[in-house]
């Protein structure tokens, strides 16, 4: 989609595979590809994987042994041709599924070059932002940009995708379902969704178009208090996030407003490189591995805003937006309003094939600077406002906001009072 975005805070590692030969090979590469992502950046995976069973237990042994078992009776008797590319694509999709990690998954080399594509904030899609539950993983429409596809169409915030060109994807993963709704210019695609209020499904059939991602979209508001609203960390966000700050820093803003609600994240660097837009050089987030290894990312220079900041926050703001706020609170820079964060605390890792293929899975916790991790509970808001989806219009400005945006700014423009 469009926004056809995976959701997960990602950090890329690329290393070589060599071709796959008939179905044993398969499961071997990829056991080996799984010990080593343990210590993903902590080895030199460019070197290539090599088998070594003295490194395994004993139950992977025994699944390396009888999938060698199989594929001899499969080579010796099986009647017809064998497609050891589909046979492999199905195995490794099987290990992966047998994590117990809602957020692992193997990619084809169709889906990977599609995944791939998506944080480069220009591509070909309908144009809706996609979170997935918390609870039963199903796949909701967080929004639409505007004058997309989805949006002519009629989709609607809320939306619940069902169906993708008639493949049930109720329980994937956000990143194959987003694949599944992307392709060529001009080419349709058929989503069905479940929404509120209806007893039965809607179909809608979308041509694709190509979908440029402004993930950041800014103004000043009464009181030159500053709005920023950031949709999604993808690598174009840096640069927008940069144009939004330094151009209402020029119109002299005294506070600003962050609105991360219904963000459900995307990439750590970006995360970083917007922290490093408002805190001076400081340590904004750490990850430690499963044997407990700790990498530290810290803000790369000195500047700083020096101004009263409020984050607007809500459940669909996850990963990438709870580093962010986790940091900025930490560090007493800001105040989060709204309601209770998702609760991602984790951090996954793509590899990609050789050959084209991906792989992504979870590799590690992070903690804010504080050392807190928050997987599973998220932030609870210093101000808790419901939002009640009321517009109301500003007095001097004569923009239109809803309700938690008016506290946001009565917030701050007493802090502000307060300070003279």
């Amino acid at each position: 989609m469009n926004m056809d975005r995976d959701r997960e805070t990602d950090i890329n590692f690329d290393f070589l595979r060599g071709v796959i030969m008939g179905a044993a090979g398969c499961i071997l590469v990829l056991l080996s590809a799984l010990t080593i992502a343990q210590y993903a950046g902590k080895i030199n995976v460019a070197a290539g994987l090599k088998w070594d069973e003295n490194g395994m237990s004993k139950e992977a042994v025994e699944i390396k042994d009888k999938a060698e078992i199989l594929s001899s009776y499969i080579n010796r008797f099986y009647l017809n041709d064998i497609d050891y590319g589909k046979m492999g694509d199905i195995i490794y999709k099987a290990m992966v599924s047998g994590l117990d990690d809602k957020y692992a998954a193997y990619y084809t080399k169709d889906e990977y070059k599609d995944i791939s594509e998506k944080t480069k904030g220009e591509f070909c899609g309908i144009g809706a932002y996609i979170s997935q539950g918390k609870n039963d993983n199903s796949l909701k429409v967080a929004g639409v940009v505007k004058g997309g596809p989805a949006e002519k169409a009629g989709i609607k915030k809320g939306d619940i995708i069902v169906e993708v060109d008639g493949e049930n994807i109720q329980g994937k993963d956000s990143s194959y379902a987003v694949s599944k709704m992307k392709g060529k210019k001009g080419t349709n695609v058929s989503i069905l969704v479940m929404r509120k209020g209806n007893k039965k499904p809607i179909t809608f059939n979308i041509k694709r178009e190509v979908i440029h991602d402004n993930t950041v979209s800014y103004k000043m508001l009464d009181n030159n208090i500053g709005y920023i609203s950031v949709s999604a960390f993808e690598t174009v966000t840096k640069k927008q996030f940069k144009s939004a700050v330094d151009c209402l820093e020029k119109k002299n803003e005294k506070g600003l407003i962050i609105d991360l609600r219904d963000n459900g994240g995307g990439l750590l660097d970006t995360a970083l490189d917007m922290l490093d837009q408002i805190l001076p050089k400081k340590l904004v987030v750490y990850t430690k591995d499963k044997n407990g290894v700790a990498e530290e990312y810290y803000t790369k220079d000195d500047k700083e805003i020096k101004i009263p900041i409020v984050i607007l926050v809500n459940g669909n703001s996850a990963s990438a937006s709870e580093v962010f706020c986790g940091a900025l609170r930490d560090y007493g820079k800001a105040k989060l309003l709204g309601t209770k964060t998702f609760g991602k605390g984790i951090v996954q890792s793509s590899f990609a094939f050789r050959d084209g293929t991906g792989l992504k899975f979870t590799t590690s916790k992070y903690y804010t600077p504080k050392g807190i991790n928050i997987h599973g509970t998220g932030f609870e808001p210093d101000i808790k406002v419901k939002s009640n989806g009321k517009m109301t219009a500003l007095k001097e400005s004569g923009y239109k906001v809803d309700n938690q945006i008016n506290v946001a700014l009565d917030y701050l423009t007493i802090a502000l009072k307060s300070k003279r």
